[in-house]
């Protein structure tokens, strides 16, 4: 791991090339050094002692982390791992209310925010391999054993992923309206459509043939502004913390640097917003006694079926759906007290359920 202070500098010279600084400077007003900037202005509402830092994986790649540690060896971590375009510090809304019963960890997904931005592959599977490998190397590299894992949106599929792989690893998986989940038809391509947001699909007809998020970088020094006019949304949400465009502001330096994770995660979708290897079929490779939990927003666009179907796949095995009541696709912000609650509660029972197997083999030994 290093230090906070010593990984700024090497991520803002990690962006620094003749190229890249101009177009940083002159065209689009982003740093990496400004977006650690934009980070710290959210984090300081998280009253949670927060440790920050970076850990090396393979390829001299590095993964941005926050930890919060209450000193509650008892209950078992949790692990968070945002959703597209965003970054770890898209949860502080929920870190203070989880973090008060055990640890907690959130790091940027490689290729997003503060991680390192390298080159992926272009085939969907590997891609998917390279964000689930990450993820393991990180593990090993903090040093969890066991925990409880929590994705949201893009985070949610790349935790089911990581969980069929390491399923010793996961011991209960915690899917917040997950994308990627259902098998593309027609039927349910027109069903989404319809339930789509307008921004989204404006976005979407404009850049079909680029990058989802490039009329950010294209705008230069209009793409502050960009992220507003396209997420007027997003001041609502964090509107019990921030009364500016702090949000917003973090939002843009996530995405105006280096288009790595979005570069991937654009071979990895079919237009708009479908998997080209959906997770609903292989839900079925998840060892079975690997405890699921799906959160939705009772108003999100995303496919709300899913997690019943999971449920109807897996006979015998825990899989359990909420919903959240006025809570859009971004649920952890739509409604965090409830979404908090949910989290804490399924938390508990995780530790409940590993104490009494604790117990029991004790009792047999």
């Amino acid at each position: 791991m290093e230090d906070s202070a010593k990984s700024d500098e090497l991520a803002v010279a990690e962006s620094r090339s003749f190229l890249g600084s101009w177009l940083n400077v002159k065209w689009r007003p982003t740093s990496m050094a400004q977006l650690a900037a934009a980070e710290g202005r959210v984090l300081q509402h998280v009253k949670s002692a927060l440790e920050s830092f970076y850990v090396r994986i393979t390829g001299n790649r590095r993964i941005w982390t926050l930890k919060v540690d209450p000193k509650k060896p008892e209950a078992l971590p949790i692990v968070m791992v945002h959703g597209f375009g965003a970054g770890s510090a898209i949860w502080l809304l929920n870190v203070d209310a989880i973090a008060k019963h055990r640890s907690l960890y959130a790091f940027d997904v490689l290729g997003f925010a503060r991680s390192s931005r390298p080159k992926f592959s272009t085939e969907a599977d590997v891609i998917e391999e390279e964000f689930v490998n990450s993820i393991e190397e990180w593990r090993e590299g903090v040093g969890l054993e066991k925990f409880i894992l929590l994705g949201h949106s893009f985070g949610g599929f790349l935790a089911a992923s990581y969980s069929i792989k390491h399923p010793d690893r996961v011991q209960h998986l915690i899917l917040a309206d997950p994308w990627g989940f259902p098998e593309r038809t027609e039927k349910a391509a027109e069903e989404q459509r319809a339930r789509v947001p307008l921004w989204i699909k404006a976005v979407g007809s404009v850049l079909l043939n680029f990058n989802p998020l490039a009329a950010v970088r294209a705008a230069g020094p209009w793409g502050p502004g960009l992220v507003q006019r396209f997420r007027p949304d997003l001041q609502a949400k964090f509107s019990e913390v921030f009364d500016d465009d702090t949000i917003f502001n973090y939002l843009y330096h996530c995405n105006a640097q280096s288009p790595s994770g979005e570069t991937a995660f654009s071979y990895m979708q079919i237009p708009f917003g479908w998997a080209k290897n959906p997770m609903l079929p292989r839900m079925m490779q998840l060892r079975r006694d690997v405890p699921v939990t799906f959160i939705y927003g009772a108003r999100s666009w995303m496919d709300k079926e899913s997690g019943k179907q999971v449920k109807a796949q897996r006979q015998g095995s825990y899989v359990d759906v909420q919903s959240v009541p006025e809570a859009g696709h971004h649920v952890y912000a739509d409604q965090y007290q409830d979404f908090n609650r949910l989290v804490v509660q399924v938390c508990a029972k995780t530790d409940k359920a590993q104490l009494s197997v604790k117990n029991n083999v004790e009792t047999t030994i």
